[in-house]
């Protein structure tokens, strides 16, 4: 909601319409919370979004929607964390002033924090074309079981960047690669899934892989075929095979392995973009964003790049969420680091959930009216 005085800011050329990429929107492309609950592409050139307009009384983020209730103390974290992609001389300058915290105060008091945002930023509302609410999904980073070699259920190869791929080129949709994978890749599987599993990764756009000796792996974003993303929310639904209000990233991963085989390939293949895999070492944490830094979990979204820079930090306030299991609402600080194909527009998020099964269905149960301010840090 908005809160009361907030000015607002339009993002130019920013209209309302989904890492890699985010599980309900993704999805569906159509179709909890703590109080405070506190987003793989090339990062935007310098210049690509100018710094929003200096409102005539800058506002103080104590006028946000749900402040008094923040998690300061996180909130501070997070803007540690992530202000160190930031490009702007203000945001670097309240980065040092952040580090400068850290490494005076120890620990840094909540107290602390808050004064600390307080005193170091303003606050100017993002708003759509028709000043309505945008939209908050959620993501997070799947861990599925794989093989090294394929059986009757680890059947769909994991395969790796083919040669000579360019970004944005085109390259055939997901149901001919299916049919001939060696063709496509041209290198041999890096490893077998469920299919299923591997379609939900390659919206997820990364994830982490056990292999039947116990070592595991991180499938990171190597390629795509340069096709566009259609979700199959809404035409499993008007197919009657989910309702209309039951097509939560849960309930569509269900369907497919009930339906494992022809059936669930038909749906699948709706969605003729395509993701390309390179392994490397799981080291335990979080995913890196298009930002190029690991994701805080429940502190970072995907956004547009075209709306917001990365570095930015933003206050979201959703509720009202419509999907089987959701959570009430979602309302804190997070830093823009990282975006996905499906994701447009200047009040358009994806909340990054964290790893493993847990994050991944409270994500896909998340399709929440939104309202974002981005915080604008003083000189």
């Amino acid at each position: 909601m908005i809160g009361g005085g907030v000015r607002r800011w339009r993002v130019p050329g920013g209209n309302i319409s989904a890492v890699a990429l985010t599980l309900t929107m993704l999805l569906a492309a159509c179709a909890t919370t703590p109080a405070a609950p506190p987003v793989v592409a090339t990062p935007p050139a310098a210049g690509t979004v100018s710094p929003p307009p200096a409102p005539a009384e800058a506002l103080s983020p104590a006028t946000l929607p749900g402040w008094d209730h923040e998690d300061h103390l996180a909130a501070f974290e997070a803007w540690a964390t992530g202000c160190t992609v930031a490009r702007e001389a203000a945001a670097r300058v309240q980065c040092a002033r952040a580090m400068l915290i850290k490494q005076t105060s120890k620990p840094v008091t909540p107290s602390a924090a808050r004064t600390f945002l307080e005193t170091g930023f303003t606050v100017v509302a993002a708003e759509t074309a028709d000043g309505g609410p945008g939209l908050l999904t959620a993501y997070f980073a799947p861990e599925y079981a794989a093989r090294t070699v394929a059986d009757a259920e680890f059947d769909m190869p994991v395969l790796a960047r083919p040669s000579g791929w360019t970004r944005g080129q085109t390259r055939p949709v997901r149901s001919e690669i299916e049919a001939d994978p060696l063709a496509a890749s041209g290198a041999p599987p890096l490893a077998w899934m469920r299919a299923e599993d591997l379609f939900f990764m390659q919206i997820q756009g990364s994830g982490y892989l056990t292999l039947e000796d116990g070592s595991r792996v991180r499938a990171a974003y190597a390629a795509d075929n340069g096709r566009p993303f259609t979700g199959i929310a809404r035409p499993m639904a008007e197919r009657g095979l989910l309702p209309p209000n039951g097509t939560s990233g849960d309930a569509i991963r269900a369907w497919l392995a009930a339906h494992r085989g022809n059936e669930a390939r038909e749906i699948m293949a709706l969605n003729a973009r395509y993701i390309f895999f390179k392994l490397d070492p799981d080291d335990g944490g979080d995913p890196e964003g298009a930002a190029g830094i690991p994701l805080p979990a429940r502190r970072a979204i995907a956004v547009d790049p075209a709306s917001w820079r990365y570095g930015d930090a933003v206050w979201i306030s959703a509720d009202g969420g419509n999907l089987a299991g959701a959570r009430s609402s979602y309302q804190g600080l997070v830093m823009a680091l990282d975006t996905g194909s499906a994701i447009r527009g200047p009040v358009r998020a994806d909340l990054y959930m964290g790893r493993g099964e847990a994050a991944g269905v409270e994500a896909g149960a998340v399709r929440h009216p939104l309202r974002m301010w981005r915080l604008v840090p003083k000189d």
